[in-house]
């Protein structure tokens, strides 16, 4: 059976580059933090002096990302769903699971020889579902039913095709959705951090220090970042999957046609 080759190896690889880059920086930020000296050979003001960077390099990667707040939170949790999804799709939008070839290959051959009867059990049995057994079931259930099913068993594939099209499109609207709603929430967070900024400005008289506007502006950073992050991957995988749809569902459509090409000859 022909293999379809898809991007998934490349998409993955990097997937794991990423995670490895972020691993690699946290690891790095913890490993700069110089050992404490002994308390006995260094005076207060040393102390003092080597605690202040020492703490000021403890903020790792998951801190940083903690500081988007609930709206952080909720990103993340697209994210998740993001991820949960596109895995799904790679594993059912694909050509073993929408056209099995044995399985076309077993119906060809029943038509063929005029066992439609077999071949709309065939259809029918769950373990062979595909989009490509429902389409060749509803064009034999079309000719069989019919006075002039000869002539009418194209229309039913047809709309039996349009059917399944149609439901394997809502499926990556989740996608679609996701790569519009997490740049907006990360806006909103940004909008959130940079009110707490100015609410610190003014309780503070027109002066404040720069770590009271830290966690603000931390905030809004980062929850237009995580915003980005998420939104951008989930729609290159909501167009991806649009293309990957058509081009599958083409070729089971000409498959479909083979297969029911004995149809018109039958009386």
């Amino acid at each position: 059976m022909r293999r379809h080759t898809t991007p998934k190896t490349g998409i993955i690889s990097c997937l794991v580059l990423l995670l490895g880059l972020v691993a690699f920086q946290a690891w790095a930020q913890d490993s700069s933090t110089p050992a404490p000296s002994s308390p006995d050979t260094l005076s207060l003001e040393e102390s003092e002096a080597i605690e202040a960077p020492a703490k000021a390099r403890e903020k790792t990667v998951l801190d940083t990302l903690m500081d988007g707040g609930t709206v952080g939170i909720l990103i993340g949790l697209l994210s998740m769903v993001a991820i949960g999804f596109i895995v799904e799709h790679f594993l059912t939008i694909r050509k073993s699971v929408l056209m099995p070839e044995d399985v076309a290959f077993e119906l060809e051959e029943m038509i063929a020889q005029g066992r439609i009867d077999e071949a709309v059990e065939l259809c029918k049995n769950p373990e062979y579902n595909s989009l490509l057994t429902y389409v060749v079931e509803a064009g034999l259930e079309r000719f069989r039913g019919a006075e002039f099913g000869f002539a009418e068993y194209k229309a039913a594939v047809e709309e039996a095709g349009e059917d399944q099209t149609a439901r394997l499109y809502r499926k990556t609207e989740v996608l679609g959705l996701i790569g519009s709603i997490a740049p907006m929430l990360g806006l909103t967070g940004t909008v959130l951090g940079m009110i707490r900024a100015f609410n610190t400005i003014a309780a503070s008289g027109g002066a404040p220090k720069p770590e009271d506007l830290a966690g603000s502006i931390g905030q809004a950073l980062v929850t237009t970042l995580l915003g980005l992050v998420v939104a951008i991957p989930a729609m290159v995988a909501y167009s991806y999957f649009g293309n990957r749809i058509d081009s599958l569902v083409a070729e089971v459509g000409k498959r479909v046609e083979q297969i029911l090409t004995p149809l018109g000859r039958r009386r």
